[in-house]
């Protein structure tokens, strides 16, 4: 009887010793990091999440065409010009920027993260889907998966791609055939580049590339300017 008490007694502490195990498992951590909705510049949550260009490679050449009046609605949209990307689009970028650099080329950007109340205002101007995204749906630009951009040469020169940046026509399109060999030799170059850093362009414009083997979520946050 004394060894059957005994054993009765061990498996109660073990009973206990497991539940108390399993509602430690159950407890909310204290250690988790909070969610923010600060921008990507303060030290927050969501900073790993943004990738600043420049801060990878300082040989990219900008013409944030949004922080000028240099732009379709000849309006400045932005604060001042900054790229912010995600992580993933930066890097392929960064990529190309070092496999361009062998021709002694560069990479030149006209858009990158754009605000999606920004894409609102464009909208009211330009309703437009073949050129402009529906703000409801959101462009590839709110999500900051997409990128206006183009090649330079050594001289710092613009390939020839046979239209401005934001020329809203057919001969912008990438099946627009009726150029000079040049220009298609260059939109192509660009098309397979960005390509092979699953970057895929869109029909309307040539300078247009988004990144889509991950969905990411529409972002109205704006970027701090130098005072």
């Amino acid at each position: 009887m004394k060894k059957l008490g005994l054993i009765s007694s061990i498996l109660f502490i073990l009973f206990l010793s497991c539940k108390d195990q399993k509602q430690s498992e159950l407890r909310p951590s204290h250690n988790l990091q909070k969610s923010t909705t600060e921008t990507p510049e303060k030290k927050s949550a969501k900073f790993d999440q943004w990738v600043e260009l420049k801060s990878l490679d300082s040989s990219f050449v900008y013409d944030i065409r949004y922080a000028t009046t240099r732009n379709f609605v000849h309006k400045k949209m932005y604060p001042c010009s900054k790229c912010y990307l995600r992580p993933v689009v930066a890097q392929a970028l960064y990529k190309m920027q070092q496999e361009l650099e062998k021709k002694g080329w560069r990479l030149k950007l006209f858009d990158c993260y754009r605000p999606g109340k920004i894409q609102w205002e464009l909208w009211q101007i330009k309703p437009d889907p073949h050129y402009v995204a529906d703000p409801r749906k959101g462009s590839m630009h709110n999500r900051g998966v997409a990128v206006d951009v183009t090649i330079v040469d050594q001289n710092g020169k613009e390939l020839d791609m046979g239209t401005p940046f934001d020329y809203f026509g057919k001969k912008a399109y990438h099946s627009y055939q009726k150029l000079p060999d040049t220009v298609l030799k260059n939109r192509l170059f660009l098309k397979n580049l960005m390509q092979k850093y699953h970057m895929e362009p869109i029909t309307s414009e040539w300078w247009h590339y988004s990144y889509r083997l991950k969905e990411f979520p529409i972002e109205n946050w704006i970027w701090q300017c130098p005072k």
